[in-house]
């Protein structure tokens, strides 16, 4: 899968967008297995599982973030300055103290979630987050590794391993849920569904440990290659043990405040509403539980699809902006800055358009449980604008981190957090809008961030940019695009009333208007499309139609 080749052919170009689009595609086929399986899943844990399931998974992802959610970015970035510089002993030092750095706090971590799951969970999600536990662990190991792969900007290895993880924890989610469920077969629904949202965690482990397993392999068969360039290093004075893990705290405290904050409001939305309608409200646990993992597994499940793409983006662009950095070339940081951002808006746009006029299609394909079907299409309509807002801070983020502001996204998303509480905490108690109540506030938490953020960056490197072309074109192409997605929807639907052609339909149609009309308005070039996955081919297509000369 990989071999010294690998990493010494990637460090000859820099193509983060190329590698930003490997990672995305591994991302996208991940969050569509996971829709995939979600459905099933609920079929057998119910709605009550997946609120057990989901307020588990809030506290898990919360640990997970303190502990070793960031290492990934933040090592690729360390890492990446020193191969710039051509410093491959220390870049390997750093690799190794940061192994021992996460055992010892992954370890912490995990022993918090396991033994102190009744201060974060509902009664009936203790169990589920225990086993989550161990998970926190392995996820350390495998962040480590990955961010040594990712900072010699090659993210194959990345990508493979998370489509392996996302396989097995289907797979193990699905059948651990149906065994535990059948071991409490003559139990009461509630301790069914407790016991399937336990089996579906277990899932989630399996998942990252063949993932880790597979990294460690890669790493193993580029040991030859790796210790060689580390010999031959013999014109760069090694920096102590000391010296390195005094870096490792100060580069990778920054990333764990950012993330942990950035990705905090979704727990703190669930535990505020949870407590607030169960506590304050007088509301019954079950039917709460219930109609939150409508919102949490079902509609935020599908908005962050095209997160991924963002998410990707973020991981590729943080070694290639640090590396231009570390050698003074802010010329080009934000070139990539700006190829970056157009990239990303060029994908989020239309997929908050399509998701805003095809949400209950989209459902009832994904989540068909018809006692939820007008809810969670409700909530993904209201939903769908988050897509642009968190694709864009999501990868703002990244780049303030790159280009060594790391405590700025800390900041911002505290300040986006107080904004976004102020708002979910009156609604929740004078008001009876219920879920919408989280939409508004979710949708006030990603429009913050990208407005703080967006300005911070503007101040930090004076970078401007180009709003006609990454953001008003694209959206003009994207209504009209939306307009006629839902036109040929509901055409074909009514002839038909069969909702998978219609949608497919509706899809292949909304793709071609996007993009020729994208095209036709200079919203993106053939350079800008030679740039990305599979450009060439693209570009091919559209000579081909007469979209471009």
């Amino acid at each position: 899968m990989a071999d010294g080749s690998t990493l010494k052919n990637n460090r000859k170009k820099d193509g983060f967008i190329m590698q930003a689009g490997i990672l995305a595609a591994a991302g996208i086929i991940c969050r569509i297995i996971g829709l995939l399986y979600k459905s099933p899943l609920t079929s057998v844990i119910g709605d009550e599982g997946n609120g057990y399931y989901g307020t588990a998974y809030n506290f898990y992802t919360i640990i997970l973030l303190i502990s070793s959610y960031s290492i990934p970015s933040a090592i690729s970035k360390v890492i990446a300055q020193r191969l710039e510089l051509k410093e491959y002993r220390n870049a390997h030092r750093i690799f190794k103290c940061t192994l021992v750095y996460v055992v010892v706090v992954g370890g912490l971590a995990s022993l918090l979630a396991f033994f102190g799951a009744g201060l974060f969970v509902t009664p009936n999600s203790v169990a589920v987050l225990r086993v989550f536990a161990p998970t926190i662990f392995l996820s350390g190991l495998l962040g480590v590794i990955r961010g040594y792969f990712q900072a010699h900007k090659t993210m194959l290895q990345t990508s493979v391993s998370q489509i392996l993880e996302q396989i097995l924890n289907a797979v193990c989610s699905i059948g651990a849920a149906y065994l535990f469920i059948q071991f409490v077969s003559d139990k009461d629904e509630t301790t069914k569904a407790v016991y399937g949202a336990m089996g579906s965690a277990l899932g989630t482990g399996v998942g990252v440990l063949t993932a880790l397993l597979f990294m460690a392999a890669i790493y193993m068969l580029n040991r030859k290659m790796l210790r060689r360039r580390i010999d031959r290093d013999i014109y760069h004075g090694e920096e102590s043990y000391g010296e390195i893990f005094k870096l490792i705290v100060s580069v990778v405290t920054p990333f764990i405040l950012s993330t942990f904050i950035y990705n905090l409001s979704t727990s703190l939305n669930q535990k505020l509403y949870t407590d607030i309608l169960i506590q304050v409200k007088k509301a019954a646990e079950k039917e709460v539980l219930s109609s939150y993992g409508v919102f949490s597994i079902k509609a935020i499940t599908v908005v962050n699809i095209p997160v991924a793409f963002a998410s990707a983006m973020s991981s590729a662009v943080i070694p290639s902006i640090s590396g231009s950095f570390a050698k003074g070339e802010r010329k080009e940081a934000k070139k990539k800055i700006h190829q970056a951002i157009h990239t990303v808006m060029l994908i989020s746009i239309p997929s908050a358009a399509g998701l805003f006029v095809l949400a209950k299609p989209v459902m009832s394909v994904l989540f068909p449980q018809k006692e939820s079907l007008e809810l969670a299409s409700r909530l993904l309509m209201y939903l769908a604008v988050t897509v642009i807002f968190y694709s864009l801070s999501t990868l703002s983020n990244a780049v303030l981190q790159g280009i060594g502001r790391v405590n700025i996204p800390v900041r911002n998303a505290a300040i986006a957090l107080i904004l976004q509480t102020g708002v979910l905490v009156p609604l929740l108690i004078y008001t009876d809008l219920g879920l919408n109540s989280l939409v508004i506030a979710t949708v006030t938490y990603s429009f913050s961030m990208c407005i703080l953020n967006g300005h911070s960056l503007k101040k930090a490197i004076g970078y401007r940019e180009d709003v006609a072309k990454t953001y008003i074109m694209p959206l003009f192409a994207a209504v009209i695009m939306g307009v006629a997605a839902g036109g040929v929807y509901y055409g074909i639907y009514f002839l038909t009333e069969r909702n998978i052609p219609s949608l497919a339909a509706a899809v292949l149609i909304a793709v071609l208007i996007y993009f020729t009309i994208l095209i036709k308005i200079g919203g993106v070039t053939e350079k800008e499309l030679k740039g990305m996955p599979k450009g060439a081919a693209l570009v091919r297509v559209a000579k081909k139609l007469h979209l471009m000369r």
